[in-house]
């Protein structure tokens, strides 16, 4: 493997990275990356639920990818649910990617919306970097290096 020096702060980093293990940095790519990501169309999400595969009813975020949590599942608590790297964030996800205080999920009369924090990274949602966007079934939200998949 040959290893990607990051620009920010010159840490060696694995070819595989995307972000930079030191500083969060994300890295400089000299072509497309050949990890390939799943998508799921709510169709497929439907499917998984009604074969029980998920085990999942209600609201929930599901890890599709990233720190080696794929399959672990969050569900909202109350009508604000913070993402970040923080221990006091009701989902924590540690990993230098990801902002102390990332993002949030609200409820918003029964819709649940993702709102950035300020994070250094962004949040993404289908791979669109946003500011605050409802969220729909089988939506990918990426929070770092994470991708989960929402399931309503």
């Amino acid at each position: 493997m040959t290893p990607v020096y990051c620009t920010e702060c010159g840490f060696q980093n694995p070819e595989a990275a995307n972000f930079c293990a030191r500083c969060g940095a994300m890295l400089p790519r000299a072509e497309p990356a050949s990890e390939a990501t799943q998508s799921l169309t709510p169709e497929d999400v439907a499917e998984l639920t009604d074969d029980h595969t998920l085990g999942l009813e209600g609201p929930a975020l599901v890890v599709r990818a990233g720190g080696g949590r794929a399959g672990e599942s969050f569900r909202p608590t109350g009508s604000r649910t913070r993402i970040g790297r923080s221990p006091d964030c009701e989902i924590f996800l540690d990993d230098v990617t990801v902002s102390r205080n990332h993002a949030v999920l609200v409820e918003d009369g029964g819709v649940f919306v993702v709102e950035d924090q300020g994070s250094l990274n962004g949040t993404f949602v289908n791979r669109k970097r946003i500011d605050r966007v409802p969220l729909h079934e089988g939506d990918e939200l990426q929070v770092g290096k994470y991708r989960l998949t929402f399931i309503a």
